[in-house]
């Protein structure tokens, strides 16, 4: 396993990180499942633990919190906050009235006394920069959390939460979470070269692609993921941006082959070689799963293989467009472009 350090806060995590979105009801893992996964995952070197709130409706942190009693020091403990809580229209976002709340909800789920790295989930186009910093910024000074960072902010978001920060004298943003695959390499154009201008930790979530660099997703195959099961359209080989990503799934294939490598191995090898990624997050829901990815750990691709998948999928190239997560809200909602 290798470590790096977060950001400029000097903590040091490992190269792969364990994500506990699987944990409870949304991957069917019981909590004997749910810790077998944390001890093969902490015996093979990882060290960074991220959930979430959201997660089965906070099945995920519980499961987390037993998981870890006992070696909390030993673990750099991550989770998330913003995404809705249930249907009262004020638990959700990123006002101080919520996180306030929300995060002793998550301490109380996880059963400890601080969070190392708390993460608002997605940017709240309702509430200020100033408002969820300055309650991020006391939540640190109480000792309640070491850090804060975003996740899945668009690039120009990123930048002026930064300078909010800076203006108002508030902490900052540490780290932020995107979505970066061999499939979706979007934020190379964007994000990423602003989490290195600001020195920013990032953790990036789906390097598999949702499985379908897994190897669970092949021509002529039955698919073999369990996120075609709840969000079939992703999936749907009728649909011109999955024919894309098939077409490039077999073309990896090849060059992983030829390789001598796993496709698990060039997802996350392709993925922990940029040098603005800090950590990869891995979802098991198996250990089977766990061992698969933890041996990726030290793969290190030569240039052949990473020019191989420039040719396949271009730097900056989102083959589905359509399955962003930071498009601006205007984008997705014609009464917020026509007001």
């Amino acid at each position: 396993m290798q470590y790096r350090t977060l950001g400029r806060t000097g903590v040091q995590v490992s190269s792969l990180a364990l994500g506990a979105m699987n944990f409870g009801r949304l991957g069917h893992t019981t909590q004997d499942e749910a810790t077998a996964l944390v001890d093969a995952a902490l015996e093979g070197g990882i060290n960074l633990i991220d959930t979430a709130d959201k997660y089965s409706d906070g099945e995920s942190e519980e499961m987390v919190g037993k998981a870890i009693a006992g070696r909390r020091d030993d673990i750099v403990l991550a989770t998330k906050a913003a995404l809705p809580m249930g249907d009262e229209r004020n638990h959700r976002g990123g006002s101080r009235r919520w996180l306030v709340t929300a995060l002793d909800d998550s301490l109380r789920r996880l059963g400890v006394d601080h969070i190392d790295l708390y993460q608002i989930h997605r940017w709240d186009p309702s509430t200020s920069d100033e408002e969820t910093l300055s309650a991020l910024t006391d939540l640190q000074r109480a000792g309640k959390i070491r850090y804060f960072g975003s996740s899945t902010f668009p690039a120009y978001r990123i930048v002026q939460a930064q300078w909010a920060a800076r203006e108002h004298h508030l902490s900052r943003y540490v780290t932020e979470q995107p979505s970066y695959s061999i499939l979706q390499r979007g934020i190379e154009s964007h994000v990423l070269p602003v989490a290195q201008e600001y020195g920013m930790g990032v953790l990036i979530w789906s390097p598999l692609a949702s499985g379908w660099l897994s190897g669970a997703v092949r021509e002529g195959r039955d698919i073999a993921t369990n996120r075609s099961a709840f969000m079939p359209q992703r999936f749907d080989l009728t649909v011109p941006a999955n024919r894309a990503r098939l077409e490039a799934v077999e073309q990896l294939a090849r060059v992983a082959d030829e390789a001598g490598l796993t496709m698990i191995q060039l997802a996350l090898g392709f993925v922990t070689a940029h040098p603005a990624v800090t950590s990869a997050l891995i979802g098991p829901r198996t250990l089977d799963h766990l061992h698969s990815q933890l041996a990726a750990a030290d793969t290190a691709l030569p240039a052949d293989v990473l020019d191989a998948v420039d040719a396949i999928v271009s730097p900056g190239v989102d083959l589905a467009p359509g399955e962003k997560f930071d498009t601006p809200p205007a984008l997705l909602d014609a009464s917020l472009r026509r007001r």
